[in-house]
């Protein structure tokens, strides 16, 4: 095995490794709360510094599972031989054989948590929607991190570096992971 494909695929451990962290943390910081959110309750919890860690925490984790999500996909793609200049491609690779349900609903996805990125909103109304959404779009990312995630151990033998959230990554990820092999 060359030093170059060595390095891909420890590189690629590692970022499965980061996608089961980012989505045992994001469901630990979603299970903190009640949903769907209500405006009433943000507001009336304004001041309350544990419910809005627990929201900035749910965007950044949501953001941070994508973007490793992304990055893992770029790799394992790379690995598999695929054309990788256009992250679309990657995208669509990854929908025509199961790993992504759509690379629409990918992109409603990035084009969600970049809107919160950069608006900071005191609508109360408009916070609840934002992260009504997010929470929402989060079981599509559970799936498809389980999916990928099956695909670089069935597919390339890529394994997560450490197996140290396994556990609770398929706790959280696996029914929606099956969920879209079932229906399809």
């Amino acid at each position: 095995m060359s030093g170059s494909l060595r390095a891909g695929e420890e590189y690629l451990a590692e970022l499965l490794e980061a996608i089961q962290r980012c989505t045992y943390f994001l469901d630990g910081s979603i299970g903190r709360l009640t949903w769907p959110l209500d405006p009433e309750f943000l507001e009336s919890r304004k001041m309350d510094v544990e419910v809005f860690e627990t929201v900035s925490a749910i965007n950044e984790r949501f953001a941070k599972l994508q973007d490793t999500l992304g990055a893992a996909m770029r790799c394992a793609a790379v690995l598999s031989g695929e054309q990788v200049s256009i992250f679309l491609r990657v995208l669509t690779f990854y929908e025509k054989i199961g790993v992504l349900e759509s690379v629409r609903q990918w992109q409603e996805c990035r084009t969600a948590r970049n809107l919160a990125a950069h608006d900071y909103d005191t609508n109360y109304e408009a916070i609840a929607d934002h992260f009504n959404t997010l929470h929402a779009m989060t079981p599509f990312l559970y799936g498809t991190a389980w999916r990928f995630a099956e695909y670089c151990q069935n597919t390339l033998g890529v394994f997560p570096k450490s197996r140290d959230f396994e556990p609770g990554f398929t706790q959280v990820a696996r029914p929606f992971g099956e969920q879209r092999s079932r229906d399809a």
